[in-house]
């Protein structure tokens, strides 16, 4: 592996990681906030759903431009006005300027999250493509498993607000790596292929494409459920348990450790078996795991240890879901990848905050909201799984 595709993988991750680190390191603070500024956790949620809702819409619009114009001014606009709209979270005086604030904070982190995927498939397709996007994920790992620990600390040291001071400053770092360390992807020839009306016809052709939606959504409903598990992770595990916020962000550090560490396989286990075969086989792992998980807790097993261990092996297996269906849905869409990479993005957030939603209707202070909405993702994903890769070729995607 040359270092030229570890240096696009540390670059590419390090952007995506921007939007997840705004969110991974204020999770230990939700309490907190809500406490500082006279708010309800329903208010204080509803920050990080505004969040997630912006950076899914956002999307939308990121894709078509990174096709029109090229892979780095969408990044650079985006960065800028993410790191402006930290620095207002940070002097936020109530939680709805919050609210709000967190809304512009996500449009502009969606750039980072729609723009790296189009260039991995601006690069590389089939295997090749899944190992640069596992070594991206592996970079981007930096952000659920340090930032909660980075972010507890931090509020314990100067308070929430120095969370959206950090961030801000990240963003600032992640300008200067864009400039001097990432080349244009997408070529003059290829942009002036892309105008308004390509994007429309683009999006008209991606709704059409049940292999492409079905693939999205394998992988959208499996985010689904570690969003479930984001939003209230931190009133389970500190409220409910009683866990310190140092002590939630080492629990939540080692669910994504899970996920990530077992997603550096993909590329391997790829090439040994196929990418469908293994999909197949971990999204089987992933919904039996979480089924037993929900079945233990309904028949009155509320014990934290047994909660967290099925929760690991889980998104162990969700980890060889994710970021494989990812370049599958891409695979054939070479042409408009920002586009389709949009839409994608966009699916997955927007059914992340659905999902978010609908779990918050039956919060009551126990895990059993959190472990039911966690479950049913991971059932209704593997049912997509089957009916999607059915009939599909072992060596279609892994050649």
């Amino acid at each position: 592996m040359n270092s030229y595709f570890l240096k696009n993988a540390l670059v590419l991750g390090l952007l995506s990681a921007i939007g997840p680190f705004a969110i991974d390191m204020y999770l230990p603070a939700l309490p907190t906030i809500g406490h500082s500024l006279g708010a309800s956790p329903e208010a204080v949620q509803a920050s990080l759903m505004a969040f997630f809702i912006s950076l899914g819409i956002g999307q939308m619009i990121y894709g078509p431009l990174s096709d029109m114009f090229g892979r780095k001014p969408p990044l650079y606009f985006g960065l800028v006005l993410f790191a402006l709209s930290s620095i207002g979270c940070a002097l936020a005086p109530n939680v709805h300027t919050l609210i709000a604030l967190r809304l512009l904070q996500g449009l502009g982190a969606s750039a980072g999250m729609v723009v790296p995927r189009a260039v991995v498939r601006d690069l590389h397709t089939g295997t090749d493509a899944t190992r640069l996007m596992s070594l991206l994920m592996l970079v981007f790992s930096v952000s659920p498993i340090l930032a909660p620990l980075t972010g507890s600390l931090l509020i314990e040291w100067a308070g929430w607000r120095s969370v959206f001071w950090t961030v801000a400053i990240a963003a600032v770092m992640a300008l200067a790596l864009l400039f001097s360390s990432l080349r244009e992807t997408r070529h003059a020839g290829e942009r002036a292929q892309s105008d308004v009306r390509s994007a429309i016809k683009a999006y008209g052709l991606l709704l059409r494409d049940r292999h492409f939606l079905g693939l999205v959504f394998i992988g959208a409903f499996g985010i689904s459920s570690f969003f479930a598990y984001l939003a209230n992770s931190s009133f389970v595990l500190i409220d409910h348990y009683g866990f310190t916020p140092r002590e939630f962000s080492l629990a939540f550090s080692a669910n994504a450790a899970s996920f990530i560490g077992v997603s550096q396989f993909t590329g391997r286990l790829g090439v040994r078996f196929g990418l469908v075969p293994m999909v197949r086989v971990a999204v089987t792992g992933y919904a039996a795991i979480l089924t037993l998980l929900l079945v233990l807790n309904l028949l009155g097993n509320d014990h934290l240890n047994v909660m967290l261990a099925l929760l690991f092996i889980g998104y162990g297996f969700l980890g060889l879901v994710v970021p494989t269906t990812a370049v599958l849905a891409l695979e054939e869409h070479g042409a408009i990848a920002g586009t389709a990479s949009a839409l994608m993005g966009t699916l997955q957030f927007v059914t992340g905050a659905a999902v978010m939603a609908l779990v918050d209707l039956f919060v009551d202070g126990t895990a059993r909201p959190m472990v039911a909405g966690i479950a049913g993702c991971a059932i209704v994903s593997f049912i997509i799984a089957w009916v999607t890769l059915r009939g599909v070729k072992a060596h279609a995607a892994a050649a």
